[in-house]
């Protein structure tokens, strides 16, 4: 073999089987071949296990799939680029014109835009609640067939609870699939109930290091083998790199879940006990008006602590600038600390009865709590604070 060819099929080394590496390689590769052309025949017709294109599957990804269905209890898991992603294309996956969506107020801007703008266009209706309408939740099902009810829990930024129980019990009683944004509340919580698809940004708690970006869709195995073909021919499929990246973040998911968690109750009973503060919005605050929900449906009550500044917006804008240790930007779940303001969370679509039902106020803070030392974040706070005043 001459030294151009040998350079394109370098020499194979195979790995014993009884000899395992501890983390598994990344597959990165965009094509895998059969020994024989009657093996990829079967393995196209269905006939066999194996991997051909990544758009389709990858062994990396594969694993990470895995490794999600089961943290969420559930038996299968489709990964994607990023999280706006998964939503996109799950809500593509399961809608036709004609079809009408039951979704919330309290949503992640993207997603509102994709099922109001995106979705209209090609037919598909909705109708926009708050979540803690129940009522209206009951008769809006009752009234018109609905494809799916969207929603999150807690909701962003104001940490609203979703009542799960009676939301996904309406839905099904209705055959709407329920699908949950369950990005804030992380991937071990929420899946004792019969909601039917648990979407996540990767990019957040899995990860955790702010340094990749990654979507999810996980449920049950008959509902994530009805997306597959659409989502490859989508094409908004996860790297095999950022697939291992995200998977080496998951081994310390917990252990920085968990103490994320215990600063963001800190931090919000000294905010609520702070004089420039009007309202703390944190699940784990008794003072939260839907904590016994929280408390009955959620495992922890999340590293997002929103809070809202008796000056309002100049009282915000001050405080977001002195504030050094929290970064004045985008995201949540990673390491470090960091806040958004009212004015970045977007929303200006919303009537100002819907801008009411959100709770978000021109002085309304969202800060996600990361892994720094809690007192140095408290003393951070007071000093912002000071000036915000």
């Amino acid at each position: 073999m001459k030294k151009p060819t040998r350079v394109n099929h370098p020499p194979p080394v195979q790995v014993p089987t009884d000899n395992h590496p501890l983390v598994a390689p990344i597959y990165q590769t965009v094509k895998f071949e059969f020994e024989s052309l009657e093996d990829t025949e079967r393995f196209l017709r269905g006939e066999r296990p194996g991997f051909f294109y990544s758009r389709a599957a990858n062994p990396t990804t594969r694993q990470l799939e895995l490794l999600l269905a089961e943290l969420q209890g559930r038996a299968d898991c489709l990964v994607t680029a990023s999280g706006i992603g998964a939503i996109a294309q799950t809500l593509l996956g399961l809608t036709k014109q004609g079809d009408h969506i039951l979704c919330f107020v309290e949503t992640y801007n993207p997603s509102r835009y994709l099922i109001r703008r995106v979705l209209g266009r090609f037919g598909v209706r909705h109708t926009m609640l708050s979540i803690e309408d129940l009522t209206g939740i009951e008769q809006t099902l009752a009234a018109q067939k609905t494809r799916l009810v969207f929603f999150e829990s807690p909701t962003n930024p104001v940490t609203k609870i979703a009542d799960l129980g009676a939301i996904t019990r309406l839905a099904r009683a209705a055959g709407a699939l329920s699908v949950l944004d369950n990005t804030f509340a992380g991937l071990h919580q929420h899946g004792g109930y019969e909601i039917d698809l648990y979407l996540h940004s990767l990019t957040k708690y899995a990860s955790g290091a702010g340094d990749v970006m990654g979507g999810a869709v996980i449920g049950r195995a008959e509902l994530i083998r009805a997306l597959r073909n659409d989502f490859g021919a989508l094409g908004g499929i996860l790297d095999p790199h950022a697939a291992f990246l995200i998977q080496r973040g998951l081994r310390t998911y917990f252990l920085r879940y968990r103490a994320q968690c215990v600063s963001a109750l800190r931090i919000a009973e000294y905010l609520a006990a702070h004089p420039a503060v009007e309202r703390v919005h944190y699940p784990g605050l008794t003072s939260h008006p839907q904590h016994a929900l929280a408390a009955a449906q959620m495992q922890d009550f999340g590293s997002i602590v929103s809070f809202d500044l008796r000056g309002g917006s100049a009282a915000a804008r001050r405080c977001a600038d002195r504030l050094e240790l929290f970064a004045l930007t985008a995201s949540l779940g990673s390491a470090e600390s960091l806040i958004v303001t009212a004015q970045m969370m977007g929303g200006r679509e919303l009537s100002a009865e819907q801008q009411r039902q959100s709770a978000i106020s021109e002085g309304t803070v969202r800060l996600s709590i990361g892994l720094e030392d809690c007192d140095d974040l408290l003393a951070d706070l007071a000093q912002a604070l000071d000036a915000a005043s």
